[in-house]
């Protein structure tokens, strides 16, 4: 469902790594909102929400909100260190667009 690159999984350890509390993994789901349309919600979670699913990567959980399911299938996460800045990067097969920043898609 969900692929994070070697070099997002490792992101994702060393900040589960500094967590001030015991975290599980990477929560990630889509609102509505961003400039085109939804946007890409992820933070670390204590646990996952019941109807979650879970898919490991790399050792790495990775918890997806059930009603986002279906626009992140196939969902490649990156993380990029570049001069501009450091962040994560989404790989959507089902966006149709997306914005500059990369954050938002439709």
């Amino acid at each position: 469902m969900i692929h994070l690159t070697s070099s997002a999984a490792d992101a994702v350890r060393t900040a589960v790594a500094g967590a001030a509390e015991p975290v599980s993994g990477l929560r990630i789901k889509v609102k509505t909102g961003g400039c085109a349309g939804y946007q890409y919600m992820m933070g670390l979670v204590r646990q996952p929400e019941p109807d979650d699913i879970v898919v490991e990567n790399d050792g790495v959980k990775v918890f997806v909100e059930a009603g986002s399911g279906p626009l992140l299938k196939g969902l490649t996460i990156d993380f990029v260190v570049a001069l501009e800045g450091s962040g994560f990067t989404f790989e959507n097969p089902n966006a149709t667009a997306s914005c500059g920043c990369g954050k938002s898609f439709s």
